[in-house]
């Protein structure tokens, strides 16, 4: 028997947030892969055959069997149908559809002569003088912070939208301005919003901003790929195509550089799960022991800042919590004191301990840079360059702490 492309329907792993047009509430999907243009609106009851999209049922007959018997509601299979016709044109289930979409895509970003500032225009300006002068007036609005103590090896920065986070890149960047503007090799890590549990993922592609195009240290790449396996390596290079954590802090980089270029090495750090949650141990892991060994090799002998670009908590309705009081808010902010207590102390295990003992209840979403610059920079002293709280959501009770630190030797 011959499947079709709706049988047995698997949903892949998207963004959901619900949203009310006309009085009527719908269910908002989009592809954080971006493999097409536009985003998915499902409509209510019909939303609730979403999370039965599990690979389990058959088919449209059988989504509309299951939610009579689990709901007590009746959608015709035909409308259940539709549903499934629109979620494999926008590429949203685990099918033929998405692969050859993957594949098409992963090709164009491959042979494009670099990777195109995903963000630009919609978070910040596209055009570069309208950027450096928006920059530059987070930059002025910044009180002098003491000098560093040492020389600056690396910092965290913030990978939240610069019109909330604003005041903490150009704090963070503006002390580590003489450090950036000396190296001539950047590590940058950056979470990987969806990258699979554990995973490093490299590119070859170079990172262009609207200031230029900062290419990628293409040895230092194939080292670490050499060594930590090259499918593994680059089985979620897609994910740079659209991901903003590392293009964010890199045009900061740009810019703060005056337009110059240097050599990136960027790495999308996949999910800490496994060691916050799951009981494993980081510090005994081999795959992460190596990518240690070798970046220190790959960097040895230059002039390398390691660049963390890192939020901390996610808290409230808008990641699937409760609302914030005065109470929870400070409870967070005693529970983000402990970890920049840890980051600043330079203790990568100290780090990990803390989101552990609390199961990583405040969603940190910057552990895997973090961790990973810390292993690389030890031994190293952090201080505090800002922090902040930013509002997630128009009720403000939801919260996103992000902070900015440099990393002295």
């Amino acid at each position: 028997m011959t499947l079709s492309r709706t049988d047995y329907p698997r949903i892949r792993a998207v963004e959901a947030r619900p949203i009310a047009q006309d009085g009527r509430q719908y269910i908002l999907l989009h592809d954080p892969l971006q493999l097409c243009e536009g985003s998915l609106i499902v409509p209510q009851p019909l939303h609730l055959a979403l999370p039965l999209c599990d690979g389990t049922r058959q088919n449209a007959d059988a989504l509309s069997a299951s939610l009579a018997v689990r709901y007590g509601i009746r959608v015709p299979a035909t409308a259940i149908e539709q549903l499934l016709q629109a979620l494999d044109q926008a590429c949203l289930l685990e099918n033929q559809t998405y692969f050859q979409a993957c594949t098409r895509v992963l090709d164009a970003y491959r042979e494009a002569p670099h990777r195109l500032p995903a963000s630009a225009g919609l978070s910040y300006p596209d055009d570069p003088q309208a950027l450096g002068q928006f920059l530059d007036q987070c930059l002025a609005a910044r009180s002098p912070l003491p000098e560093p103590d040492g020389e600056i090896r690396g910092l965290v920065s913030p990978h939240i939208d610069y019109a909330r986070g604003g005041p903490i890149y150009a704090g963070v960047w503006k002390q580590a301005e003489e450090a950036v503007c000396g190296a001539d090799l950047v590590l940058l890590l950056g979470t990987d919003h969806n990258g699979s549990a554990g995973a490093l993922t490299l590119t070859r592609q170079h990172y262009a901003t609207p200031y230029g195009v900062l290419p990628t240290a293409i040895d230092a790449v194939d080292r670490l790929a050499e060594a930590l396996g090259p499918e593994a390596s680059f089985a979620e290079e897609l994910h740079h195509r659209s991901e903003h954590s590392i293009e964010l802090a890199a045009v900061w980089l740009h810019h703060i550089r005056g337009g110059a270029p240097c050599e990136l090495l960027p790495i999308l750090c996949g999910s800490f799960y496994r060691y916050t949650q799951e009981g494993e141990d980081a510090a005994a892991d081999d795959r992460l022991n190596q990518a240690v060994r070798v970046l220190r090799a790959a960097t040895a002998g230059r002039r390398t800042l390691v660049v963390a670009a890192a939020d901390l908590a996610h808290v409230g309705p808008a990641f699937g919590g409760q609302p914030l009081n005065p109470m929870a808010k400070a409870q967070l902010r005693s529970a983000d004191d402990a970890l920049l207590a840890e980051i600043c102390a330079g203790r990568a295990e100290g780090f990990l301990d803390e989101i552990r003992k609390v199961q990583d209840r405040n969603h940190v979403c910057g552990v895997p840079p973090i961790y990973l610059a810390l292993r690389l920079l030890e031994p190293v002293q952090g201080r505090l360059t800002g922090y902040d709280l930013c509002p997630a959501d128009e009720q403000g009770t939801s919260q996103v702490s992000v902070c900015g630190i440099t990393f002295c030797t």
